[in-house]
Parts: structure tokens; sequence; C-alpha cells
């Protein structure tokens, strides 16, 4: 028979030995710093992964937007696509439902938001409508994006050189943009927003970037319109910093970016 005097000691050293039955609850992984990191594990206060989404030839700096919402605590990643935004953007939107899958499985998360530049705001409606990205995605928020095609000369030049992306964005006579955007714009539960700037050159009119759907789930602003000396053109948005509000604006709520949202004007 054990003295009882030493039966407290005991249970000390059997706990101290693995004896015991204390468990330690593991630490919460660290938050985001950087993008496209492989070990990101999305924090509890920001579930969904972000992916950037480059437009057509690539032509995204994400340098502004990409290392705020890592600071911001997200789990950000850069997915590049159809030679450089070029190819057929149906094929396109394969590769990135790919990705997202992969993704989903590799950091164990339910959903994604996207955020796309010109045709990176465009091709994930289509991997949304037809591809099963209604399931997978959140929030979809594009910049500058060319979601009615441009009647700008530079699609015709582009589509000259071989890119088939190009003369898929033309407003007038695309099958493409016809499929897409018959019938409803912005199908399933996704939050759309649109952030477009009256300086866009290359989605012609600016107005063709808008969504049409309820204001429950869709929000289209123009940088301008709270923001008047905001000079931003159709690449300079992507590192524009009222941009990038109304960006952390929509991701930080439930339904798309509030029309009523003041952000800071440079």
């Amino acid at each position: 028979m054990v003295p009882r005097r030493l039966i407290p000691l005991l249970a000390v050293l059997a706990t101290a030995c693995g004896g015991g039955a204390h468990h330690e609850t593991p630490a919460p992984p660290p938050p985001p710093t950087t993008v496209d990191d492989p070990a990101c594990r999305p924090p509890l206060q920001h579930p969904d992964p972000i992916v950037l989404v480059h437009g057509t030839f690539a032509a995204t700096d994400w340098e502004l937007i990409g290392p705020a919402l890592a600071r911001d605590g997200y789990c950000v990643f850069t997915f590049s696509y159809g030679d450089g935004g070029t190819g057929e953007i149906a094929r396109s939107a394969r590769q990135l439902q790919v990705f997202v899958d992969d993704l989903l499985t590799r950091i164990r998360a339910r959903k994604i938001s996207i955020i796309g530049h010109s045709e990176g705001g465009l091709m994930p409606r289509y991997y949304v409508r037809f591809l099963g990205g209604a399931a997978k995605v959140d929030d979809l928020i594009g910049l500058a994006p060319s979601n009615h095609g441009t009647e700008s000369p530079l699609a015709l030049e582009g589509a000259a050189f071989g890119c088939t992306a190009c003369a898929e964005q033309e407003a007038f006579g695309s099958p493409f943009l016809t499929r897409l955007n018959d019938g409803t714009e912005t199908p399933g539960s996704v939050d759309y927003t649109v952030v477009e700037t009256a300086y866009d050159t290359v989605v012609v009119p600016y107005t063709s970037a808008f969504l049409r759907g309820p204001s429950s789930r869709v929000t289209n602003i123009t940088l301008q319109a709270a923001c008047r000396g905001d000079t931003a053109d159709h690449l300079g948005i992507a590192i524009d910093p009222v941009a990038l509000q109304w960006v952390e604006n929509a991701l930080t709520r439930k339904g798309p970016a509030e029309p009523a949202f003041r952000p800071r004007c440079a």
C-alpha cells in the first residue's frame, strides 16, 4: 500500500512522464506574412485563402495588394495561366479549377476568394458558372475586369498576333462573351465586387466592366466616385491604394463591398 502522503508526489511524477491525462492545446499556426508561402494555413479570422489572378499578357503588378493582404492575415497565392493569359479563356478556367482544388486540399480550406485584374476578373466567372466554382468561391473581386469585352483596338491588335484571349474579349462578335453573359451574369452565392477606373483605356467603355445582379451580392465601384482626384489607369488600378481599400472592405464583410464605404483618398 502506498502511504497517503506520497500520493500527490506520485501524481506529479506520472504527469511529467506522460502517464497523466493532461493534453496541451496545440498552438495556432503563425499568421501569414508573405505571398505564395506553401506552409501558410488560413487563420480562423480569415479562413478563405486569396488567389490573385493576373490579366492578359500577365501584365499585372501585385506588389501592393499581395503583401498588404498577407500583412492583414490572409493566405495569399498567385496563379499564372494560359501562356501569360493569351490562351483560350475556357482552357485557362480549367487550369484555375485544378489549381483551386489542389489548393483547398493542400491547406485544408473550404472556399477561396479571388482577386482578378482585367482578364483575371473575367476568366474566373467562367470557372464559377460552368466548372463548379460557385461552390468554392466566396468573393470574386474584379479590378478593371473585361466582363463585357472591350471596344479598344488593343484587342484587335492582340488577336492579330495570335492572342486567342484578346479575340475572345472583343466587345462585338465574341461567342465566348455571348455564352458567358447569357442569362445570369452573377450565378451562385458568390459575392461580386467590381472596382473600375474612369481612366481605363483598355476596357472600353470602362462601364463594360460592371456586372448586373442583386445589390445583396453585386457592387460596382468607380474609383473617382469617392476619390475624384484618383488618376489610376487600367494597369495602375492594381497598385492603387484606393482600390486596395475597396478590396479589403469587400473581404472583411458579408456580401460584396459596401457601396457607402468611403476610402481614404490620396
